[in-house]
C-alpha cells in the first residue's frame, strides 16, 4: 500500500512539474492574456526602465522578445501559434504585413498621445492615415568610421569602401536590403531596383568587396567598432550615435550617392490577445517624456515633436542624426518589393555571404 501511495505522490509531483514547465514555456512563447503583454522589438531598442515604469503604472507583466531582421519578425508572426501584442517593424515590412493580413487596425481614440507626433512622420505612403501603425524611431543607413585608424582620411562615398587600404577593416550589418542597397547605390541605382541585371551587377560588386569585409554581424557591431576591432562599419544611424558616444574618434556619414531613410513604427499583430494592453503600451511610449527618455537611451531620432524639448540640445542639433528634411531628398525609403523579388534579394545576399567563405 505504501508503495502505491508513494507512486501516486510521485505521479502528482511529476504532473505538477510538467504543468509548471508548460506554463513557463507558454509564457516564454508569448501565451499572453489580460494581465500580460508581449512586446516584439529589435534588440537593444528600448530603455528597460520604461518597461518597468509601464508595468508599475498598468499592473501588466511585459514579456519582451527580440528579433534581428524584419524578415525574421514577419515569418514568426505569419506562422502563428505565438502571441505578440505589439511589434516594431520597418516601413516596407508594414506594407507587406498589411497585404498579408498580419496587422490589426488601431483605435486612435485610445491613442491620445498620437497628437505629439511631428506631422511629417504621419500619413506616409506605407500606411495612409496611420490606420495600422504609429511612429517609433527614424533614421538613416550610413558609414561609421574611425578617423585615427584611417590616418585622418574622410569617407564620403559608398565607393570609398572598395579602397584596397581597407582590407579586412569593414563590418557590415546582417541585412539583405541594407547591403544590397549599399551596392546598388554605389552604382547609382535605386535601392529599390528590381532590374535583375542591375542586381546581378550589384552582387558582383559586393563580391569584389570581400577582401575588405572582416565580418557580417548583428548587434555586436556597436561594441566591435567602438572597441576599434575594425575601422569602418555600415550601420544604422542610431547605432552610430551610440558608438560615437563611446569613442570620440568615430564619425558618421550618409554617402553622397544616396542611402536609406527608414521609419520604424509600432503595430498590433493579428496574434495579439491583449489588444487593450497593446494600445496602453503604444500610448505610453508616445508620451513626450517617455519618448525623450527612450531616444536618449537608444540613440535614434524621435519623431515625437514635443519630446524634442526634453532632449539635450547637442543631441537634436547634431545633423548627422537629426538631418534637415529639405536636405535628404536624395535618400530613399525601402519599398515593399513583393515576395518573389524580396526572396531574390535575400538569395543574392546569401550568395555574397557564402562567397566570403
Amino acid at each position: 500500500m505504501r508503495k502505491l501511495v508513494q507512486s501516486f505522490i510521485a505521479v502528482l509531483v511529476v504532473a505538477f512539474l510538467l504543468l509548471y514547465v508548460s506554463n513557463r514555456l507558454n509564457e516564454a512563447e508569448g501565451d499572453a492574456g489580460d494581465h500580460t503583454l508581449v512586446v516584439y522589438n529589435w534588440g537593444d531598442y528600448i530603455d528597460p526602465k520604461l518597461i518597468t515604469m509601464f508595468e508599475k503604472q498598468t499592473g501588466l507583466k511585459v514579456i519582451y522578445q527580440t528579433f534581428d531582421s524584419n524578415e525574421a519578425m514577419m515569418a514568426k508572426i505569419a506562422q502563428g501559434g505565438t502571441t505578440f501584442d505589439v511589434a516594431v517593424p520597418s516601413e516596407y515590412a508594414i506594407s507587406k504585413m498589411k497585404e498579408e493580413g498580419l496587422l490589426l487596425p488601431l483605435d486612435h481614440a485610445k491613442l491620445p498621445n498620437l497628437k505629439y507626433i511631428d506631422p511629417r512622420f504621419l500619413n506616409l505612403s506605407f500606411d495612409p492615415d496611420n490606420r495600422y501603425s504609429v511612429p517609433y524611431f527614424w533614421g538613416t543607413v550610413g558609414i561609421v568610421y574611425n578617423r585615427d585608424m584611417l590616418g585622418g582620411k574622410k569617407i564620403t562615398s559608398w565607393n570609398d569602401l572598395w579602397d584596397k587600404t581597407l582590407r579586412n577593416q569593414i563590418l557590415l550589418v546582417d541585412g539583405a536590403r541594407e547591403v544590397m542597397g549599399m551596392a546598388l547605390n554605389s552604382l547609382h541605382y535605386s535601392l529599390n531596383d528590381t532590374n535583375k541585371a542591375h542586381l546581378e551587377e550589384a552582387k558582383r560588386k559586393l563580391d569584389a568587396l570581400t577582401p575588405n569585409v572582416k565580418a557580417i554581424v548583428g548587434d555586436e557591431i556597436k561594441m566591435l567598432i567602438a572597441n576599434e576591432e575594425a575601422a569602418v562599419g555600415v550601420v544604422w544611424s542610431g547605432d552610430a550615435a551610440e558608438m560615437i558616444a563611446e569613442n570620440d574618434k568615430l564619425d558618421y556619414v550618409v554617402p553622397k550617392e544616396g542611402s536609406n531613410l527608414w521609419f520604424d513604427n509600432m503595430v498590433i499583430p493579428k496574434t495579439a490577445k491583449n489588444i487593450e494592453g497593446a494600445h496602453q503600451f503604444i500610448n505610453f511610449m508616445l508620451d513626450p517624456k517617455h519618448a525623450a527618455q527612450n531616444a536618449e537611451y537608444v540613440g535614434y531620432a524621435t519623431p515625437n515633436a514635443k519630446a524634442m524639448k526634453y532632449l539635450p540640445k547637442e543631441m537634436i542639433e547634431d545633423k548627422r542624426f537629426y538631418p534637415d528634411f529639405n536636405k535628404i531628398g536624395h535618400l530613399e525609403v525601402y519599398k515593399n518589393l513583393g515576395k518573389r523579388m524580396l526572396a531574390y534579394y535575400n538569395e543574392l545576399f546569401l550568395q555574397f555571404k557564402m562567397h566570403r567563405k
